[in-house]
């Protein structure tokens, strides 16, 4: 008989115990490339005949898994890496983090946001293709949604989920009008319960009230960021 302090097993295979789920009261951020997947799909179509073959893997991934490397390293920290979302990074903060208060709150998103076009800029000088569908990486550009409220965090198969209604209300505010309320989609959606929680000072931005499924409607604010360089000069 094995020792009953021992870890238990069923069938061979380890069993451990879940660690119970945590109520927390904090800040969600998502930061999402829009144009994404179009572009993809379009680069892997034009590129049909070599794509893939032998194990070649079109220059247009390696660009995105860049972009997606530099808004982690832009939020993160500050911020809490929940995960990648395909086009998205989806990060968190909570109560007693070191989480950026005031002007820093959207000093951080226009840090991310000008390092996501430098990389965009450089991604000009490597690859040299200039076919219709690669020329569409002029098109991309990054928006963010930033939320706070209470949420639950637990583990699911080893790693940090986070679940709760303002987690869905936070990724269904990547689809309003706050594009067109700014011109392009180069944009900072911050709701009311997030400018307060992290001390944003709202100097006159556009203001967006989005309905929301079976609650209230959600009031947030919406900061344009820099026209994309690149489509200026087009």
């Amino acid at each position: 008989m094995g020792d009953s302090g021992s870890d238990p097993t069923v069938h061979g295979a380890r069993v451990t115990t879940p660690q119970p789920p945590t109520a927390v009261h904090g800040a969600l951020v998502l930061a999402d490339i829009s144009g994404y997947t179009a572009f993809l799909r379009d680069v892997t179509e034009a590129h049909r005949d070599d794509a893939f073959a032998g194990g070649n893997v079109p220059p247009a991934y390696a660009v995105m898994s860049h972009l997606l490397e530099g808004i982690v390293e832009r939020l993160v920290p500050p911020f809490t890496l929940s995960k990648l979302e395909g086009d998205a990074v989806f990060a968190y903060g909570v109560d007693g983090s070191d989480l950026p208060h005031g002007p820093a709150v959207l000093a951080c998103i226009e840090a991310c946001y000008a390092d996501f076009r430098r990389r965009l800029d450089e991604a000009h000088g490597i690859w040299t293709c200039r076919c219709e569908a690669c020329a569409r990486i002029d098109d991309l550009d990054l928006k963010f949604v930033l939320h706070a409220g209470p949420f639950v965090v637990h583990a699911v198969a080893g790693r940090d989920e986070l679940a709760g209604s303002e987690v869905i209300l936070a990724h269904r505010l990547l689809k309003t009008d706050a594009a067109e309320l700014v011109g392009h989609g180069a944009y900072a959606l911050i709701t009311v319960a997030a400018t307060e929680f992290l001390s944003v000072t709202v100097d006159a931005p556009a203001r967006l009230t989005q309905p929301a499924e079976h609650d209230e409607p959600v009031e947030a604010y919406v900061f344009g960021l820099d026209p994309p360089i690149a489509r200026s000069a087009s």
